[in-house]
């Protein structure tokens, strides 16, 4: 799971579904990343940070918490 772009997410008030229309993905698909199931590729990360969190690194936002995630 990606704790830090959770957190974010809550504290700018972006949705999954906000994160799922950038990506042109189902809101499952961006759930199931963000918890964990699947992986963010690079270029959704970058896509995602750019778009809400520019001024955050990605490295920051994408750090995973040690579960099956991986980071971007």
């Amino acid at each position: 799971m990606y704790k830090n772009l959770k957190a974010e997410m809550a504290r700018r008030g972006v949705m999954v579904k906000d994160i799922a229309e950038l990506l042109n993905v189902r809101r499952s698909t961006v759930s199931d990343k963000i918890n964990g199931k699947f992986r963010f590729y690079y270029d959704e990360a970058l896509k995602i940070k750019k778009e809400f969190f520019p001024d955050l690194d990605l490295e920051y936002l994408f750090a995973s918490d040690g579960s099956k995630g991986k980071t971007a």
